[in-house]
């Protein structure tokens, strides 16, 4: 059988050679570059387009200095990292505005802040993005300062408590959490515990003050709370810490949905009705929360439209050299059945 092999890409050259100018010439068309009459880059552009030309983005890179590409540096365990859905749909956002542009998202997952610092370090002596997204921002985060120093773009997902010179793409997550509390009180729980993120990332500090607002202010004390790494491993065993004790809360609020998701497993495994005898909220809206049994009652925070404004941010503050903070729609509370009035405390 006769092999086949893909064929030539169509070069400058070729579509200078078919227009009958120069390759200078079909370049300056090329990249609307002045010099060139308005007759010649309309014949040099229809040639191009039934050669099926396509710029080289390497060719794209040198001319211009630039790398064509976006960083994400995330420095979590790649375990808790797969488990988590939150930047799957955060990838696919920024995908959904780099792929028609021609771009690439370079994903690095490291270890520890060490190495992250490190990386974004290599990431400007390779020359291999133009600008980064931060997020998991951290108290008194050392990347602000390091970005800073390197002079690479970076936009961060949330506000960070320190000063910084790049634009953030915010959403506001209390009034979620404290939504969830106000809900669960509304049907008439009254032990309530919360499985916290991490202390060490603000989103995780952020909404377990917001929880423990909202228990004060129901005049229920600053309620139970139990801190994790985000994992879904982690929520698992603070539900069986949860419900092993001997007066345990009718209703827990997850920072997360893959613990939410977790906890309502655990539940059922320990005989523990859901939501007849325990009602469970999340965090996210992640797909899949709609889809357990029963359907879970959480805080929609769409990472799709955060992946989506973070990039169309950081975009602009390359190609401009600014651009403008953005805050999101607050994120609500998704009122559906993992949550109801305890029937048996």
């Amino acid at each position: 059988m006769e092999s086949t092999r893909d064929a030539p890409r169509v070069t400058i050259a070729d579509v200078a050679r078919e227009a009958g100018v120069s390759k200078g010439l079909v370049s300056f068309a090329l990249n609307d570059r002045p010099g060139v009459s308005a007759e010649t880059r309309a014949r040099i552009l229809q040639v191009a387009g039934t050669l099926g030309w396509t710029p080289s983005l390497r060719a794209r890179s040198l001319s211009s200095k630039r790398s064509f590409a976006l960083g994400l540096v995330i420095a979590r365990d790649p375990e808790v990292l797969g488990s988590d859905p939150f930047f799957t749909s955060f990838i696919a956002g920024v995908e959904t505005i780099l792929a028609p542009e021609g771009l690439a998202l370079v994903l690095s997952v490291v270890p520890d802040e060490p190495t992250e610092l490190q990386t974004y370090r290599t990431l400007v002596t390779d020359g291999r993005v133009d600008g980064v997204f931060l997020s998991d921002l951290r108290r008194d985060d050392a990347r602000i300062p390091c970005l800073a120093e390197l002079g690479l773009p970076a936009v961060t997902l949330g506000r960070p408590d320190q000063p910084s010179p790049f634009p953030s793409v915010s959403i506001d997550d209390t009034d979620g959490v404290a939504e969830s509390v106000r809900h669960l009180v509304e049907l008439g729980h009254r032990r309530i515990a919360h499985v916290a993120g991490s202390p060490a990332m603000l989103h995780g500090g952020r909404r377990r003050d917001a929880f423990s607002a909202a228990m004060s202010a129901a005049g229920l004390g600053n309620g139970q709370i139990v801190e994790t790494d985000f994992s879904i491993a982690a929520g698992a065993d603070a539900t069986r810490v949860l419900l092993s004790q001997p007066e345990r809360p009718t209703a827990i609020v997850f920072a997360s949905d893959p613990m939410a998701i977790a906890g309502i497993g655990v539940a059922q495994e320990l005989g523990v009705s859901v939501p007849d005898q325990l009602s469970i909220t999340g965090f996210d809206d992640i797909e899949f929360a709609r889809y357990v049994y029963p359907a879970l009652t959480t805080v929609g925070a769409t990472p799709m439209v955060w992946g989506r404004t973070a990039a169309t941010t950081l975009l602009g503050l390359i190609r401009t050299g600014s651009a403008a903070d953005v805050e999101l729609p607050a994120a609500r509370l998704i009122i559906r059945g993992s949550a109801s009035s305890p029937t048996s405390h």
